[in-house]
Parts: C-alpha cells; structure tokens; sequence
C-alpha cells in the first residue's frame, strides 16, 4: 500500500470516528471499519479490531474530559457496562466463526434517524429529571440494553455507541451531556475488551494501519469532547444532529462502494 495514501484514509476515518465519539459517543467501528475495507481492502475481521482498538483511547480522552466537567454516571453506569463486557466477548467470538460484516443496515439507519431526532427535538432533559427515574427502571434498563450492545459491538464492531445513547436519553431519561459521557465511559472498556477478543480470536493486524488510525482518533475525539462539554443544550443536540446525520450518509456511500 502507498504510505500517502494509507495516511490520507486513516486520517479522514480518524477524524470522522473522533468526532463521532467525543459528540455523540459513537463507536469508532462505524466510521474506521468501512473505510479501511473500502479503500485499503483490509479484511472485514481486522478491520473492525482496528477500529475498536482506535477506539479505546478516543472513548479514553472524551470520558476523561466529560468527567472533568462532571457530565458521567459512573454508578448507574456500571451494571450496563458489566452487561456489555461480557456479551462484547460473546459476540466477538461469534464474530470470528462467521463470515464478519462490517456495518448493519439497521446501524446506519439508526445513524440517520437519531441525527435527524436530535436536531427536530433535542433532548432538553436535566440533571434533575434524570433523578426522578426510579432505580428499578434504571436497573433493569441496564441489564437488557447491556446484553444487547454488548453483543453487536463484538459482533459487528459498531452500533454500540448509538444504542447505548437512545438508551439512555430515551429510556433511562439522562440529560445529553450525561448520556454521552457515560456511554464512551463504558464504550473504553467495551472496546478494550473487543479489540483483545478479536486478535486473541483472529490474526495481527497492520501496526501501521492501526496506529495511525488510533492517533488521529485520539485527537479528533479530544477536540470534539472539549467543544461538546462547552457548548448549550441546544447547541450541543444540533451539533449532535449534524454530525450524525453526515456520517450516516457517509456510511451509507462506503456500504454501496464495498458493494
């Protein structure tokens, strides 16, 4: 492969999944994954543990920097990630006994969708609401949406981070901010977990590939958390919007050139 042009890729997947994550707390799956196997044909297999080890560090710094600014769950947000680290095995090793597929269509719709919620009506929900949720609804929300998200990241390496943020916002009633810290809180673990999975179960991947996509993945989430945390509610739910929107399509454009 041609060094440039190995650069170039990895640098628009590393921005594209960074700000999908330190926004939205997207997993780095969604975006990396296709565009690896689109434009640099590596295998669907290696491609999805690269994207998850790019992952670990982006879900890292934007956790680290949404619990700086006080806007993760950490308490509620254990039993789910307990859930999700377990299944993320499960479905990491199903994953490596059946043909492997990149992106669900059911993924990429839910991209678009969400996108387009968060910007028609944003999700104004407090601090205050959040607390008013009973703690067996919180509970029991967590373990069902644990075992299933857990099970498509290992499974297909992306949607988790998605799932887990209609979940909370939707569901589990967090405010925005608070979603989205506690979900790239749990999806660092979680990725952590899928990207040993996956090169226990399967072959090395490449180091070069792989390390330049988890640089540029790194710093495109830190920039993206740091503006996240600053910005209003509202502002926050558009950029949300947009963003998601826009990788959406992108995805959908990989989906149809892999085709």
């Amino acid at each position: 492969m041609n060094v440039w042009f190995v650069l170039i890729i990895t640098f628009l997947a590393g921005a594209g999944a960074g700000i999908g994550t330190g926004f939205a707390g997207m997993s780095a799956a969604a975006v990396i994954s296709p565009m690896l196997i689109t434009f640099l044909g590596l295998e669907p297999y290696e491609a999805v543990g690269i994207a998850l080890a790019s992952d670990v560090l982006a879900s890292g710094v934007s956790a680290y920097t949404y619990k700086k600014n006080n806007n993760i769950d950490i308490k509620n947000g254990l039993l789910m990630m307990s859930m999700v680290l377990l299944f993320t095995i499960v479905g990491s090793y199903v994953s490596s006994i059946v043909p492997a597929q990149t992106m669900g269509g059911f993924s990429t719709f839910m991209t678009l969708i969400l996108g387009i919620k968060f910007i028609a009506k944003p999700v104004m929900t407090t601090k205050q609401d959040m607390a008013a949720v009973s703690r067996r609804k919180q509970i029991l929300g967590s373990i069902i949406s644990g075992v299933a998200v857990g099970f498509i990241c290992g499974f297909v390496g992306a949607g988790g981070g998605m799932m887990m943020l209609i979940i909370l916002t939707g569901i589990l009633g967090y405010e925005l901010k608070t979603a989205v810290g506690t979900s790239v809180f749990i999806m660092t673990f979680t990725a952590l977990t899928g990207a040993v999975s996956h090169f226990s179960f399967g072959t090395a991947p490449n180091l070069l590939v792989m390390a330049l996509c988890i640089i540029f993945t790194f710093i495109w989430a830190r920039i993206a958390a740091l503006f996240a945390n600053k910005a209003s509610p509202k502002t926050l739910n558009r950029a949300v919007g947009v963003v998601l929107v826009i990788l959406g399509v992108v995805i959908l454009g990989f989906e149809y050139l892999v085709k």
